[in-house]
């Protein structure tokens, strides 16, 4: 099975993609046209130049400090250090068609379970995995996770030009998060691409909610996904209306149905006790 994004992509991020960029585009264009229908487009064009010029400078400056508290503070993965890990990027990288491997680091993070995708300075992008996530996860749920995170560098969610087109966009309620759920939908079916195997993509989704390294075999994906129609239907439309993250027991059952539709696996038996709730 050959990678291909376009096919992976998630319908959610396929329809809010375009339309956020859509949107950027004619919002900048309003931009624009107010500012030289304006009295003084000069002087507005001054202004709004110096503030973006002041914007980039901080922006730049804070990944500057950023890349190096990284490298004076955190674990950088190698061949020479922790060299499961990264084999696990490397082989990511090349099943996904990356160019080149993301530099990765670990971190100590004090209990908080989470991994980042990230574009500093240059070209160079990189990837950060928590301590407490690799010490909850076992090693195919770790696997899941980087390609996930891999999922954001290939899908261009950190490409810098595209970000900045879609901007004005971005700051529209409802709909900015929007594309950021869809973008997260997307790359869990990445990390599934990658280790093929829909009990480690519904674990290492559902570890996300217990935290727990001694719960971690004992969890029953189909139940958890099952709490999904627990959720109150406003309430949980106001809070998913307000979030840059779908929910987990969402992502969990989207992410199967996906692994299903491609062969991989079957759905779990969902227990008696979850079927009376």
């Amino acid at each position: 099975m050959t990678f291909d994004i376009n096919a992976i992509r998630h319908p959610k991020e396929r329809f809010y993609g375009p339309a956020t960029l859509l949107g950027g585009v004619v919002l900048w264009l309003l931009a624009a046209v107010i500012i030289l229908m304006s009295k003084q487009p000069v002087a507005m064009l001054t202004v709004m130049g110096v503030y973006g010029l002041v914007i980039w400078g901080l922006l730049t400056a804070t990944k500057a400090l950023v890349r190096a508290y990284m490298f004076g503070h955190h674990v950088l993965v190698g061949p020479d250090q922790f060299p499961h890990i990264h084999a696990m990027v490397q082989e990511g990288a090349n099943k996904l068609g990356l160019e080149a491997a993301p530099m990765t680091f670990v971190y100590n993070s004090h209990g908080v379970m989470n991994a980042f995708a990230l574009r500093l300075l240059g070209k160079t992008r990189y990837v950060w995995l928590t301590s407490a996530l690799i010490d909850a996860d076992n090693e195919e749920q770790l696997r899941f996770v980087i390609g996930h995170e891999l999922g954001h560098h290939i899908a261009g969610h950190l490409d810098q030009m595209l970000h900045l087109v879609r901007l004005p966009a971005l700051i529209v309620p409802f709909l900015g998060a929007a594309y950021s759920r869809s973008r997260e939908f997307t790359c869990d079916r990445i990390g599934a691409y990658i280790t093929r195997d829909l009990t480690v993509a519904r674990s290492a989704l559902q570890m996300l909610a217990s935290g727990s390294a001694k719960l971690n075999s004992q969890m029953n994906g189909a139940a958890f996904a099952l709490q999904d129609k627990m959720v109150p239907p406003v309430a949980g439309f106001v809070l998913k209306a307000f979030s840059s993250y779908p929910r987990l027991t969402r992502r969990v059952e989207e992410v199967s149905q996906w692994l299903i539709a491609q062969g991989i696996g079957k759905s779990p038996s969902v227990p008696s006790s979850a079927k009376a709730a």
